[in-house]
């Protein structure tokens, strides 16, 4: 299943990849502009919190161990956003790796904010922030069509 998943994020890297490619056609400053059907987020903004929750689940809520989260203030252009998600990638890879033997094994564990217990497996825990930075990302493209810029396909399979 390692195999499986480490390929199955090769395509989520190439999706993202897409992504930046086409952040790279928009000016540093409307990647930073407050878009106010977003709660007032930029676009930057939003992949640094993506990356944070890769980071969260991971790391910090997986292995109980202190991670130096991005600051939105610390992204200020596309090249940085794409050295933020190296730390990702890496973090994935562990991750994969650790739970190889088994990422159907149910575990419990307090969520490090919430004080919460949380029943989970490896895999709810991969799929989850998988599907979030798929989620963010449509609203990323949403994000830059309502600066005035047209998307481009940014998905697994493209056309």
């Amino acid at each position: 299943m390692e195999q499986l998943l480490s390929a199955q994020y090769q395509l989520i890297r190439g999706a993202r990849g897409a992504l930046f490619q086409y952040l790279h056609s928009i000016p540093s400053a409307d990647l930073l502009r407050p878009v106010p059907a977003f709660n007032n987020s930029s676009i930057l903004a939003l992949l640094t919190h993506v990356a944070n929750s890769y980071l969260h689940w991971l790391e910090a809520f997986d292995q109980g161990v202190a991670v130096n989260f991005y600051r939105d203030e610390a992204i200020t252009t596309v090249n940085d956003a794409e050295e933020m998600f190296k730390a990702v990638d890496v973090a994935v890879t562990d991750f994969l790796s650790r739970y190889k033997a088994d990422y159907g094994r149910p575990f419990t564990k307090k969520h490090p904010r919430r004080g919460i217990m949380i029943a989970t497996t490896p895999l709810m825990l991969y799929t989850h922030v998988t599907t979030h930075e798929f989620h963010h990302k449509g609203q990323i493209l949403t994000m830059s069509r309502l600066l005035g810029y047209t998307p481009v396909d940014t998905d697994v399979i493209r056309f």
